[in-house]
């Protein structure tokens, strides 16, 4: 497996796999300190970023590799160089490529075109390094992942997305609570539906919040306007997605020791009250932190041809 683009790229040894390299990291750093010496990762960025930036410069670096940081307007792909020219050319000089860009067709080409590994660090359509972290957290918290249930409630967006597949790789239970219209797509629905029934766990999509937070472990919610959205859809979108927020009479119908996570940004009065993702059963910040070791997971697994993925 060369590159990682989403979460069904992986099977579900190799999520089990990134979850102790992950763990790992967290207790050891440096433990692999020399394999990106005099290595460069270019890390390129068309959507802003704040923990995916750094976390993957400092996971770069924890590897022994520098970090680059570019954007649009720093490459020549403004002035009508191809995606594949680049990465070719990337390739080259680099021992891996991490992308956030928007449209995931960019991101595959560039990964079909580059002889080194691809990452992808969110697309409109998924966000498998926040899956990965997410999963990473929840058994910090839990000690295990089995037994235990997420519940998801807002947008069915690309956080949503690579959770629930995440999730079903693990034989976790997820239920996904979506406003009508707002579901994710169906292709992720029938994977999580049939890894969920392979692998011991359970997949509950619902429109109803009260529903899918009944049991939970953890209550999870994301932004309700992304990057790119329209003007003249956001008010439609928060009238639809009002009933969704996670306050603390959502959270109470959740398990008593139920932890609440968000991949941030938050918005608070939004998707979530403050004094949820500010009090105590929060996680969010430990969330971020783990993106560090979660990420060096990744890059370790794929440049050490450790991931076996859909051949």
């Amino acid at each position: 497996m060369k590159d990682l683009l989403r979460i069904t790229d992986l099977t579900a040894g190799d999520l089990t796999l990134l979850l102790e390299l992950a763990a790992g990291f967290q207790d050891s750093p440096g433990s692999a300190g020399h394999l990106l010496t005099h290595r460069m990762v270019p890390m390129y960025f068309a959507k802003p970023s704040t923990r995916t930036r750094l976390s993957t410069a400092a996971a770069v670096t924890r590897l022994g590799g520098t970090p680059v940081a570019v954007g649009p307007d720093e490459l020549q792909l403004r002035r009508g160089e191809t995606i594949a020219d680049t990465a070719r050319v990337m390739g080259s000089y680099a021992a891996a490529i991490v992308i956030r860009t928007f449209a995931d067709a960019d991101v595959r080409e560039l990964a079909s075109a580059a002889p080194i590994p691809v990452v992808n660090a969110l697309t409109d359509g998924h966000h498998p390094l926040q899956a990965v972290t997410d999963l990473l957290t929840v058994q910090e918290h839990f000690g295990h992942l089995r037994g235990h249930r997420i519940a998801y409630v807002g947008d069915g967006g690309n956080v949503a997305r690579s959770l629930m597949e995440a999730a079903a790789l693990t034989g976790m239970d997820i239920a996904v609570a979506t406003p009508p219209g707002y579901e994710p797509p169906d292709e992720a629905i029938a994977f999580t539906s049939t890894e969920a029934d392979r692998n011991g766990g359970g997949f509950v999509p619902t429109n109803e919040p009260a529903e899918a937070v009944k049991g939970a472990s953890v209550v999870y919610t994301d932004v309700w306007l992304s990057m790119g959205d329209a003007e003249d859809d956001r008010a439609r979108r928060r009238k639809a997605l009002t009933p969704y927020r996670v306050d603390e009479h959502l959270l109470a119908i959740a398990r008593d020791d139920a932890v609440f996570m968000h991949c941030l940004p938050a918005h608070r009065g939004e998707e979530v009250s403050a004094d949820v993702i500010d009090g105590g059963r929060s996680l969010a910040f430990r969330q971020a932190a783990n993106r560090l070791p979660a990420t060096q997971a990744v890059l370790y697994a794929l440049l050490t041809d450790r991931l076996k993925g859909h051949r």
